[in-house]
C-alpha cells in the first residue's frame, strides 16, 4: 500500500464511514486503499457499533469518504485529489483531538 500508518486506526470517536466511488475511473485508488485501512477486521474491532458502507458506482462520479463522528460532526474527504496518507493523516488526526484515551495512548 502506498501510506503505512505508524500508529493504528482507532475507530472509537466514529459513528458512520459512507466511501463511494467509479471503480473504473483512474482517481480511485486512494480512496480504495482508505477503504482497505479502515475496513479491515483488526480496525472494525475498535468499533463494532460504526457502519462502514461502500456505495459502488457506474457514473464517473468523483470518488468520496464521507465520515459522521459520534458529536454529529462530519468530514467529506474527495479522493480524486488526495493521497491515501493524506486522507489517513486528517482521518486520524480528527479521531485522536475526539478519543481522549487514544491522545493518552499516542504520547506514551
Amino acid at each position: 500500500m502506498a501510506a503505512s500508518s505508524k500508529s493504528t486506526v482507532v475507530l472509537k470517536a466514529v459513528k458512520k464511514i459512507a466511501v463511494q466511488f467509479c471503480p473504473f475511473e483512474s482517481n480511485v485508488r486512494s480512496t480504495r486503499e482508505f477503504l482497505v485501512m479502515v475496513g479491515s477486521e483488526k480496525v472494525r474491532s475498535t468499533n463494532m457499533k460504526c457502519e462502514v458502507t461502500t456505495v459502488v458506482k457506474h457514473d464517473k462520479s468523483e470518488p468520496v469518504v464521507d465520515i459522521t463522528y459520534m458529536d454529529g460532526e462530519r468530514l467529506v474527504m474527495k479522493g480524486a485529489k488526495l493521497t491515501t496518507g493524506e486522507m489517513m493523516s486528517e482521518f486520524q488526526s480528527r479521531c485522536l483531538a475526539k478519543d481522549p484515551q487514544a491522545k493518552a495512548g499516542a504520547k506514551k
